[in-house]
């Protein structure tokens, strides 16, 4: 692993690039967007395939509707928005149009949460991930960097189903380096530590191991684990791990309810029952800001993060 954060790179930039590699190595990708090709970075495709790129308009429902009909004659789509209309306003497609007849369709939300910043909340997606892990036959998985995006995607084009794959506006940290390989089946321990079990993904990741440092300097010994893959859960991992500790705290930057807090809540309650503090956004829209200010304002920076899992071990350790 890396560790880099003196610079931030591009992650929309790395999907995009990463797309383009996909589609030199298997004609059958075919990337559809809705009239955001430089947000999302899919231009990149466009200009490298014309006649495999589809710019469906703010159309967002014919998009996905389309997708599943290129799926239905063995092509490979990637669908790409803003992650707040590539779920939402095309729930109904994505959940009776592609997950109920297992269509080989991967979307791609952009913008992904509150470092959607000036934008506000209309466009800060917080229940997609909640949204897309409760259809039956797809896959949720949200990257932490550059790197593990590229390898999500060239996972994606290579294996059958249905997926969501999340990746932010913000510009991203360096976590893993070129020997780094995502697994699909597998959760990563990061971090190991023995008071509290910090779970996360995405661009949190970065502040999550910020914080573990700070307190680490401190006497605090704090274990993160990276999960990028939210459905299906790597249970043994998640399990297995938080046994060595008091309590798990999870953090991303979603709402907290029905997303990566949610589904860890689930697999410790009927498997191993012990505390569960759920970090995001609590039950709340966002707001327009600057995407820095309004992860600290959240509670999601790593100076924020580092005082909210202090206080807590400093409880248990007073229980203790």
């Amino acid at each position: 692993m890396l560790f880099n954060f003196e610079e931030r790179k591009s992650i929309r930039n790395a999907f995009g690039k990463a797309l383009v590699e996909v589609g030199k190595s298997n004609p059958n990708v075919v990337v559809l967007d809705a009239d955001l090709a430089c947000s999302t970075q899919t231009a990149m495709f466009g200009k490298e395939f014309p006649d495999r790129f589809f710019d469906m308009g703010i159309a967002e429902q014919d998009m996905v509707a389309t997708a599943a009909g290129l799926a239905s004659v063995g092509k490979v789509p990637f669908v790409a928005s803003f992650a707040m209309f590539a779920t939402g306003r095309t729930y109904d497609q994505i959940r009776n149009s592609i997950c109920y007849p297992e269509f080989n369709v991967k979307i791609v939300g952009t913008h992904g949460g509150v470092t959607v910043g000036e934008d506000g909340a209309s466009h800060q997606a917080l229940e997609d991930i909640s949204l897309m892990r409760s259809i039956p036959n797809m896959s949720v998985i949200v990257p932490a960097d550059c790197r593990e995006c590229e390898e999500v995607i060239k996972f994606a084009a290579e294996n059958y189903g249905p997926m969501y794959i999340r990746v932010p506006r913000t510009n991203v940290y360096d976590i893993f380096d070129d020997s780094d390989e995502f697994d699909f089946c597998k959760a990563r321990v990061i971090k190991e530590g023995e008071e509290v079990t910090v779970i996360t993904n995405g661009e949190t990741l970065a502040e999550v191991i910020q914080a573990a440092m700070m307190l680490e300097k401190e006497g605090y010994s704090v274990q993160v684990i990276h999960v990028p893959v939210v459905k299906p859960l790597d249970d043994s991992t998640i399990i297995e791990n938080a046994k060595n500790t008091k309590f798990v705290i999870t953090v991303e930057n979603h709402s907290i309810i029905g997303g990566l807090g949610s589904a860890v809540c689930e697999l410790l309650s009927y498997y191993y029952p012990m505390p569960v503090i759920r970090l995001g956004v609590n039950d709340t829209f966002g707001q327009s800001g600057k995407w820095d200010e309004l992860l600290d304002y959240y509670g999601l920076s790593a100076e924020k993060l580092a005082k909210s899992i202090r206080k807590q071990i400093d409880r248990y350790r007073l229980v203790k």
